[in-house]
């Protein structure tokens, strides 16, 4: 009967580490120091209070009970670290591959040098469809600073889109 016991225990944990296989051993160390620091009362669980407490510590006081609650329905049941990277999972899921991403930034880029002109760049992302803010833009430079010509490395924005990391650390 033991034998059984383990069989079953451990197909228990081979269906729940799917999502662990998902990521990269350096990527799961990360999640969890974000899911550490958001679960502010330290109880394993990401609760409304744990977002009230991290938004307010980073300067977002007044958020709304419904905001709240919006972000927490997000899940299918208590956000435990499975959960939270599963819902990172997911997100990634969705995204897509970095060479379709690439080819819509060959699209701005005939010459195919590889880069944009960060002040093109800059007009097409506050003037079109979901436009950035000045501080998303202010956000975007200090990721991906332009080069002494003005220019873009879309290709190391794709990358990091993708895969989480700059090519470059």
């Amino acid at each position: 009967m033991a034998p059984k016991k383990a069989k079953r225990r451990q197909h228990t944990e081979g269906g729940s580490s799917n999502v662990f296989s998902m990521f990269e051993q350096s990527q799961i160390q990360e999640y969890k120091e974000a899911f550490t620091i958001i679960d502010q009362n330290r109880d394993g669980i990401i609760s409304k209070d744990d977002l009230r407490d991290v938004l307010a510590s980073l300067g977002q006081l007044n958020v709304k009970n419904e905001e709240l609650e919006a972000m927490i329905k997000e899940a299918s049941g208590p956000i435990n670290f499975t959960v939270f990277l599963n819902m990172f999972g997911e997100k990634l899921k969705g995204a897509d591959p970095e060479d379709v991403i690439v080819s819509a930034f060959k699209v701005l880029d005939p010459e195919g040098t590889g880069t944009i002109k960060k002040a093109f760049l800059e007009e097409l992302l506050t003037t079109q469809c979901d436009r950035f803010s000045a501080e998303e833009m202010k956000n975007l430079w200090a990721a991906f600073p332009p080069d002494v010509a003005g220019n873009v490395d879309y290709k190391n924005i794709c990358y990091v889109i993708t895969h989480g990391e700059s090519k470059e650390e």
